[in-house]
Formats: C-alpha cells, structure tokens, sequence
C-alpha cells in the first residue's frame, strides 16, 4: 500500500491554437501553404503528491490551468509530457448532469447517469433513496429532467455523482451550485468522505472552502506550479499575490 493515492509527475499540456487552418486537402492545395499556428501551454512541468484520505485543493486564477489538469487527471486529457498515476478507482465530476437524457424522467436518469459513473444496477437500487433525498427532487423524480428547473438538475445530477464510492473524487467548481443549504448539504458530505479516508480533489475559487475543507493545496499560476503544501499557508501566499501585485 502506498500512502500516496496521486502522483502528478513533471507534467506538461498545450493546445495547438489555429489563425489559419486547412480544412481539407483542396484548401491546402489552393492556398499552397500549411496551416498557421501556435501551441498554448497549459500546463508547464507541474509535480505534486496528493496523500491519500486528504482533501486536497487546486487554486489560481481563471486560465491558471486548474481544470484542464483536473481533465488529466479525470483521463478526458493526456499529458504531453509526463505522467499522472492514481493509486485507487477515480470518479470525476466536472460537468453535473452531463450524463443526463433530458427526455428521460428524473428517476431513470440515475440508472443511466449512475452506470455512465461507474455504478452497477444493485449498487444504484441500494442507494437509490438516499440519491432522492439528498437531491431534494422526490415529488417531480418521475418528471422528464427537461422540466426541471437548472436547480433541479444541478441537485440532481450532484446527488448521483457524489453517491459513487470512489477511493479517489475528482471535482470542479461544484460548491457553486445550488443554493445555501444545498451547498452546506455537500460539504457535509465532502466531509463524511472524508473521515472515511476517501481522497478528494477540487476545484473552487472559494479561499474560504479551501481553508475550511482542504488539508493541502496546490497553487497554479498561467501553467506553473506556484507552491504546494499546507491549504491555509498556500492561500495565505495566493492572496497576498493580489496585493503584491505578482
């Protein structure tokens, strides 16, 4: 057993960015030239250790090249240099209810959204209640999910994704769903995971989640690694950036 459960190994990832682009081989031969491009670094020779059973979180600024090195680590992404290992069974939530058919009711959407996630058929019947009430969606779960409100839908496609058993959850941004109670609905939850030492990867730009949620913290910056470590003291040197003007 290893007391690592992922390891992100001088990783590098850029996008190859077009101005002008052939679309077929006659348009290369009629404008008799390649393609005009550029590749954008995303991610620029990132290492870092996340522990197992910890909350772990990845700050910075729009563009720092959080989410795509959550996609990495979700295999939606490859690396082009470098390597990312996980030790343990990863789930991934980076788009709630991305799984969903909006012609389909509420309830055969957690079948479908649950086996899309990973899950079994026993493991989503046992379960199946508890994803009701967590959502908050009981008295419409036999609705198509078109018909719900964005709320709904959020709640619902969170309540499915959350009730995987991972050892290793991969999330972006989903605190920022939901209203005030719900959102406290799922910290409790991160919470639960977390004293039952499963490892939590997130995305938010709250400082204070990560300061209340996280153990450690890793701060990306246009593609590079700033600091890692402790969450408070990463946050601590994040937001003094601001006032430094760094």
């Amino acid at each position: 057993m290893t007391d690592i459960a992922v390891r992100v190994d001088h990783v590098s990832k850029w996008f190859r960015m077009y101005h002008e682009r052939n679309t077929s081989l006659k348009s290369a031969i009629m404008r008799r030239r390649r393609s005009v491009h550029n590749d954008f670094l995303a991610l620029d020779d990132v290492s870092f250790e996340v522990p197992v059973g910890s909350t772990f979180g990845l700050i910075g600024s729009n563009g720092s090249g959080k989410s795509t090195l959550l996609k990495c680590l979700a295999e939606i992404l490859y690396p082009n240099v470098g390597t990312i290992t996980a030790f343990g069974k990863v789930a991934a939530l980076l788009e709630v209810g991305s799984g969903f058919h909006h012609e389909l009711s509420g309830r055969e959407n957690i079948y479908l959204n649950g086996s899309i996630l990973g899950m079994t058929r026993k493991e989503i019947n046992r379960k199946f209640d508890e994803i009701i009430d967590f959502s908050g969606v009981e008295e419409f779960i036999d609705q198509p999910v078109k018909n719900y409100s964005s709320g709904m839908y959020v709640r619902l496609g969170f309540a499915v994704a959350i009730h995987v058993d991972p050892e290793i959850l991969v999330v972006d941004e989903v605190l920022a769903v939901g209203d005030a109670e719900f959102q406290e609905k799922c910290r409790q939850k991160f919470a639960d995971l977390h004293r039952a030492g499963k490892t939590v990867i997130l995305v938010t730009h709250s400082m204070d989640d990560v300061r209340g949620m996280c153990d450690q913290a890793a701060w990306l910056d246009k593609g590079r690694l700033r600091l890692v470590g402790p969450a408070r003291k990463t946050v601590a040197a994040y937001e003094k950036s601001f006032e430094a003007g760094s």
